[in-house]
């Protein structure tokens, strides 16, 4: 319980500034402005679906719903998932917890590899997703809209002066700690379990060749494979994640092993599941073997 609390404690700045952020970001950047510009795989449509995913929320079950909403309302396949991915890889909240727990290096890494993995989806999706199964997963997607309206929002520089607009922040960030405090919770208390219960031995069993000075390149690579077996089996979503990834950096797991467990959070058990309900089991086991 005390390492749980530290733990949280530490990182509790970066989630409160982060989510203050976002939440301004979402409050005064509207949903409809994030929609236009994304019907196709372009270039232009790629970058907007990134940057939008940039500049939203960092809870990966909140972006499987946004995500889901731009795809039923339109926008393609590509600059949708290129806008998940992002906005469960790149949001600025989430560099900052990774900067608390792990360091610099990792943010780098994180936001380096985040790019790529959208640059290779974008190739991957473009040369092997079939037109039909698209237009399936969209229609499914659309029936699990529940509306397909958005609300009307006041121009930005109106609702940034107005009182009415940070009670609109107020609200989100609130919603905010609503949408990950679940995930937040079970990943904090999992990392102060195995961080007190769980020896370093097992670690050392589960990741060839950790805790070594200079593991050989044949380690490193089953450790990028046993990463996101692991993080299948943990059920944590993109934020609840970090502080076990700093448990098993401290047990010596390599920085390639800590970033495949980190950019897994896609791939979690629950995750797939909510894939199947928006888009159908078919297109959410595509989905899992590009992000894979």
């Amino acid at each position: 319980a005390t390492t749980t609390v530290g733990l949280f404690w530490m990182a509790f700045w970066a989630f409160g500034l982060g989510y203050l952020i976002s939440s301004m970001i979402q409050v005064f950047v509207t949903r409809e402005r994030m929609k236009k510009s994304m019907g196709d795989a372009s270039a232009a449509s790629v970058g907007l679906g990134t940057f939008f995913g940039f500049i939203s929320s960092s809870c990966s079950f909140a972006a499987l719903a946004t995500t889901r909403s731009l795809f039923a309302k339109g926008a393609g396949i590509v600059p949708s998932l290129a806008f998940l991915l992002s906005s469960t890889n790149l949001v600025i909240e989430l560099g900052i917890v990774i900067a608390v727990f792990l360091g610099w290096q990792f943010v780098v890494g994180e936001y380096v590899g985040g790019v790529l993995l959208i640059l290779l989806m974008w190739l991957v999706v473009r040369f092997t997703l079939p037109h039909k199964l698209a237009d399936t997963a969209r229609e499914k997607a659309r029936k699990a809209e529940q509306s397909d309206t958005d609300e009307e929002v006041p121009d930005w520089k109106n609702l940034i002066r107005s009182k009415e607009g940070w009670q609109r922040v107020a609200f989100k960030y609130v919603m905010e700690w609503h949408m990950v405090w679940k995930d937040v919770t079970i990943g904090f208390t999992v990392a102060g379990i195995i961080a007190s219960f769980v020896p370093r031995s097992f670690f050392q069993s589960l990741f060839p060749g950790s805790g070594q000075p200079d593991p050989a390149f044949w380690d490193i690579l089953l450790q990028t494979i046993v990463g996101p077996l692991a993080a299948f089996f943990t059920f944590i979503g993109s934020m609840g994640n970090i502080p076990l990834a700093a448990v098993l950096y401290g047990n010596g797991v390599s920085f390639a092993g800590v970033m495949a467990f980190i950019f897994s959070d896609l791939v979690v058990l629950p995750v797939l599941r909510i894939q199947a309900q928006y888009y159908g089991w078919r297109m959410a086991m595509y989905i899992l073997g590009v992000f894979l």
